[in-house]
């Protein structure tokens, strides 16, 4: 057989694998799983209509990333996160995505201004219960226009340990929504951006990301440590 020819299941197979791999980060992203919430990858490939390998090699990346672990007792499971790890991690995306605004500010183009302003146009006029994805929309808007896609990758491996705690609390509660911190600092990184005042964009998505986890950990929703 021709080896052009041989390849091409793997080549399907690494189409399918990206895929679902695509999915589980969503999954976590958007906080539709919890911390803690064991994943059957017998569930997940019915669900995504694929065989368990790519999931299985999906879910294999995932647990590279440390976006997923294993339990003690060989099940796939989302990491469990205590306050101080929490915390830990939002100093550094607070200081991570502040860059990117940051840089977003002088880089951004007007078709990059026009994307981030409809998107926090959006988030102002929905409901809590559709405020996750809204939510990722315009800060990965914000990221894309700092014009550096490594960055954007890097931030995207960022949520996808903190999105299972962060939007699963938007999911369940409004009253972050409703104490009014997200919406306002997203008005000033929209405004910052717009004027291109590079150190007031950084200061109001550090701002956003730290009230947020202020707010998650006051609430006691994680465990001490």
């Amino acid at each position: 057989m021709n080896h052009a020819l041989a390849t091409l299941p793997l080549l399907e197979r690494r189409t399918l694998t990206e895929a679902a791999y695509a999915h589980l980060c969503d999954l976590l992203v958007s906080g539709r799983v919890a911390p803690g919430e064991k994943l059957s990858l017998r569930d997940l490939s019915e669900a995504l209509g694929v065989s368990v390998m790519p999931v299985r090699e999906a879910v294999s990346r995932l647990i590279a990333d440390r976006a997923l672990e294993v339990a003690p007792n060989r099940a796939v499971r989302v990491p469990l996160m205590t306050r101080s790890q929490f915390r830990e991690l939002s100093v550094v995306r607070a200081e991570v995505e502040g860059w990117a605004a940051a840089l977003a500010a002088t880089h951004r183009s007007p078709a990059q201004l026009k994307a981030i302003a409809a998107a926090e146009a959006v988030l102002h006029r929905t409901q809590a219960a559709d405020v996750v994805p809204l939510n990722r929309d315009f800060h990965f808007a914000i990221y894309a226009a700092a014009g550096l896609p490594t960055l954007t990758a890097m931030i995207g491996g960022l949520w996808l340990k903190a999105g299972p705690v962060i939007n699963l609390d938007l999911h369940h509660s409004g009253d972050r929504l409703s104490a009014g911190h997200m919406l306002r600092c997203h008005a000033a990184a929209l405004a910052a951006i717009r004027a291109g005042d590079a150190a007031a964009a950084r200061a109001a998505i550090a701002e956003d990301i730290t009230c947020a986890a202020d707010f998650i950990i006051e609430r006691g929703g994680l465990p001490p440590g």
